[in-house]
């Protein structure tokens, strides 16, 4: 192998044990020699990912993928083999002998993570030196909440001029169009006159990858403006359902206090580093995800604590943190179990304003004292219900089993359904026969969440004819609202609103409002689709795809395409229902009386959608 030779590869190879690296991301149970979990790269119930510890292979009977230790890290990771062979050494404390201009060699995205940095530095250099009206603004902003100092040197911040002053910059620097183009700092015009900042006056964040090389960024408008913050957009380099800010300064406390805190924002982050508490995270502009947790696990073994923000927007993402639960967090997962928390700040605060105005000591101490996420999302659920009404109490129940469903074979969801029984007076025997007719979260997508964006596979079993059809009109209409930018501003609504059934669609979705909000005068369909495809991977296939309403004007046809999903999702709505009423055992008389009158308002909206729905091609 260029670069590394076969006597390190050997060395690293020997020190690098598959079931421990592999037992991080899969929860591996023993059976005889073998151990065996759920395949990583596809989505499955029964294990049929195995490990042989003799051997050190790996092979998964389902989607037929195996290898050894560097082949796992590879296709987990997205890695090179030597990329792969360089982290598993660095793991195990191994210092590699390269050959001279290897690091020159290390690829594409070793370009880009170049020009990030290069970016940072620039920007950094305009906080601190720039004379301005507004660069004193990001100063004065900086100042206020406690970040003047030695802290923009600590943590490179920075301030983007725009008007191309960093374009100058990194052409001065070697740097091609693509090379900015492709990490995102710049944006080509629409006229065709070149590269434009795609940061312009906003304080930078420079976001770092856990080993503490600039990927993204995340800017900050100076005053009024919107959007407020405006991260990078997905590159080769940056995937945001991945990457933590602040990881690679919080990964040795975490190592340590072998605790994790995940806060919504990079001025949380830095406050509280600043005050001494130091094992702190923050998520990018997303929800937090399963690759987020099994990130942070590697580093964080005891405790997860997710603190969120007292105001709207955090009880928000609180309702949400519980509907990622998987095997990992449970009981059943032996060493590799995590414990996942929650907190929720007082009085609005966010975690900035509440070290300021109280102290780290007292935000430690509501970190220690964070519930257990379960728990805590239970417990918000019932505390939106009035449980004297029993009406209201069958509800509350219903909300609460939902959240169990993922989980609903193991022993922490049988533990929950005694406290559920327990908060409403319920009878735990009725709880626990309810939790087992509860339907597991269902899911659309045949692979994990770096699978799923990639083009709709050949299913091993064919879809039903009527699922094949939904999905073929979700590609159509997303298709069309990127060809056709007024028709995706016009159905905006349906966007937002659809049960997409595959999440590649749903993020493609977002990806739209998101490019057309920003690009509302947008008319180059290829602009469109580019733009979106650089922040959904895999959504070129989707908004390429060919049409067969070729001849169809696009306003009529996105009416049509809009009004068969909204159709189609009331359907669903309504089987859903009437599953329900299939089972009158498992219910009581009052549930069933409300399932009932739900089906029946459903229907007559469905009616309604129907009546007013127009073939394509009839007159108004």
């Amino acid at each position: 192998m260029a670069g590394i030779s076969d006597d390190d590869i050997r060395r690293v190879r020997e020190a690098s044990d598959l079931v421990s690296i592999a037992g991080e991301r899969v929860v591996l149970r023993q059976r005889g020699r073998d151990f065996w979990g759920c395949c990583p790269f596809h989505s499955e119930k029964s294990p049929s990912f195995k490990i042989d510890p003799t051997t050190q292979l790996w092979h998964c009977f389902g989607c037929g993928e195996g290898g050894d230790v560097f082949g796992f890290v590879m296709k987990l990771d997205d890695l090179g083999f030597v990329d792969a062979v360089r982290e598993l050494a660095r793991r195990a404390g191994i210092q590699l002998t390269e050959e001279p201009g290897v690091v020159a060699a290390r690829g594409r995205k070793a370009r880009l993570k170049e020009v990030c940095e290069a970016a940072a530095s620039f920007y950094h250099l305009q906080l601190m030196r720039l004379r301005g009206p507004q660069a004193d603004a990001a100063r004065a902003y900086l100042s206020s909440r406690d970040l003047g100092g030695r802290v923009p040197k600590d943590w490179n911040l920075g301030y983007a001029p725009g008007n191309q002053a960093l374009v100058r910059h990194l052409k001065s620097l070697g740097f091609s169009a693509e090379d900015m183009v492709e990490a995102n700092v710049a944006t080509a015009s629409k006229q065709g006159r070149g590269l434009r900042d795609r940061f312009f006056d906003r304080i930078m964040f420079p976001i770092r990858d856990v080993e503490g090389d600039t990927i993204a960024f995340g800017g900050r408008v100076v005053g009024k403006g919107e959007p407020k913050y405006l991260n990078s957009q997905e590159t080769p380099v940056f995937h945001k359902s991945q990457v933590l800010f602040g990881l690679d300064k919080a990964k040795a406390a975490m190592a340590s206090t072998g605790v994790a805190v995940i806060v919504e924002g990079y001025t949380d982050v830095i406050v509280m580093h600043e005050a001494g508490v130091k094992n702190v995270v923050a998520t990018l502009g997303t929800a937090l995800t399963v690759q987020h947790i099994r990130t942070i696990s590697r580093h964080a073994k005891r405790r997860i604590v997710y603190l969120f923000d007292g105001d709207e927007a955090g009880q928000r993402a609180a309702d949400r943190a519980a509907r990622f639960l998987d095997e990992s967090m449970l009981p059943e997962a032996g060493r590799s179990k995590i414990d996942l928390c929650a907190v929720t700040l007082p009085d609005d605060l966010d975690p900035a304003d509440f070290v300021q105005q109280r102290g780290a000591e007292a935000l430690e101490d509501l970190i220690s004292h964070a519930q257990p996420l379960l728990r805590y999302a239970i417990d918000r659920t019932f505390s939106k219900y009035d449980l004297a009404d029993f009406g209201q109490k069958s509800r509350a129940l219903a909300d609460a089993l939902s959240l169990l469903a993922p989980i609903k074979r193991s022993v922490l969801a049988q533990e929950y359904a005694g406290y559920i029984a327990d908060r409403l007076h319920f009878d735990i025997a009725m709880v626990t026969e309810k939790l087992a007719g509860v339907a597991a979260p269902r899911s659309y997508d045949q692979a994990p969440a770096e699978a799923a964006s990639a083009p709709l596979p050949k299913p091993a079993v064919s879809l039903p004819p009527r699922e094949r059809e939904r999905l073929r009109i979700e590609r159509e209409f997303l298709a069309l609202c990127a060809r056709h930018a007024e028709v995706g501003l016009a159905y905006a609504d349906t966007l937002v609103q659809t049960m997409w059934h595959r999440d590649v669609h749903r993020r493609t979705a977002q990806a739209l409002i998101a490019y057309l909000a920003e690009h509302p005068e947008a008319s180059a369909p290829g602009d469109v689709v580019r733009g979106v495809s650089s922040m959904v991977e895999g959504a070129d296939s989707t908004l390429t795809a060919a049409s067969v309403y070729d001849d169809i004007e696009p306003g009529a046809l996105g009416r049509f395409l809009a009004d068969e999903l909204a159709i189609r999702d009331m359907e669903d709505s309504i089987a859903a229902v009437n599953a329900q009423l299939k089972r009158p055992e498992a219910m009581s008389s009052s549930e069933y009386e409300q399932a009932y009158q739900d089906v029946v308002m459903l229907q007559r909206e469905l009616v309604a959608l129907r009546s007013a729905h127009r073939p394509l091609g009839s007159a108004e």
